[in-house]
């Protein structure tokens, strides 16, 4: 199954059933490109927690080494972006980049959650784009200004069920039609499992809350006007335009 959080016609939050470009929600029938929606992102996070190198070749093109252990950072709600939105980087940077990554979307609060027992906690599976300031980035330790600015998190279009998601589902990117990476969830250092057990050993996740796996190599700056895609192998694919002031 596959969901869209969606404000309707009337202003109201609705959770529909995606199905072959169509959301649902009790008699009423919707295009997801329909202008008569507004598509939200997939779930309202109270944090995204993100996973810096946690595919080799990405660790090798940014000249750094794989962790011994999983690599986190996190994005506040501010970051958040949706389906089809304009997002707006900061002005007077050298570099923004795209990252193409699978989102793990949480269904239950849960604390200590043991590798076993990680899917149990797993509603479902998201697009990401990690979008980075690199100028900053690299200038601080915590990467606030490089990686939490306002729509640096587009996520979406649904939330796809754990079923719908091939162990070695692609991850890609796309930049203007231009493919960009081409990686697959089978390449992850730290799998989700290890990734639930080791967040949780540190931090309540609520429901809602989405990991971002982390991102292949290939990873590249964008330009102002640049339309992206972000697709995941059986969520589907996010699509949204970038503006550089």
């Amino acid at each position: 199954m596959k969901y869209v959080r969606f404000r309707d016609p009337a202003g109201s939050i609705r959770r529909g059933e995606y199905d072959d470009g169509t959301v649902h929600f009790g008699n009423q029938r919707y295009s997801l490109e329909s202008d008569a929606i507004d598509v939200l992102p997939p779930s309202e996070p109270s944090k995204v927690v993100c996973i810096g190198r946690n595919y080799a070749d990405h660790a090798d093109e940014m000249g750094s080494d794989v962790p011994d252990r999983p690599l986190l950072f996190l994005k506040p709600p501010n970051a958040l972006a949706s389906h089809g939105d304009t997002v707006t980087a900061p002005a007077g940077k050298d570099r923004i980049d795209y990252e193409a990554e699978l989102g793990v979307v949480i269904g239950r609060q849960c604390r200590h959650v043991p590798e076993a027992d990680a899917m149990d906690v797993v509603e479902g599976f998201t697009c990401v784009n990690d979008i980075s300031n690199r100028d900053d980035q690299r200038q601080e330790q915590n990467w606030i200004r490089g990686k939490a600015f306002d729509g640096a998190a587009p996520m979406g279009p649904v939330v796809a069920t754990p079923e719908e998601i091939p162990a070695d589902a692609s991850v890609r990117s796309r930049v203007n039609g231009e493919l960009r990476q081409d990686g697959s969830r089978e390449q992850l250092i730290f799998s989700i499992p290890e990734l639930i057990a080791e967040i949780t050993t540190y931090l309540t996740l609520e429901p809602g809350d989405v990991i971002a796996t982390g991102t292949p190599e290939g990873v590249g700056p964008l330009e102002d006007g640049d339309e992206v895609e972000i697709e995941v192998e059986g969520v589907g694919t996010l699509e949204h335009s970038v503006r550089i002031p």
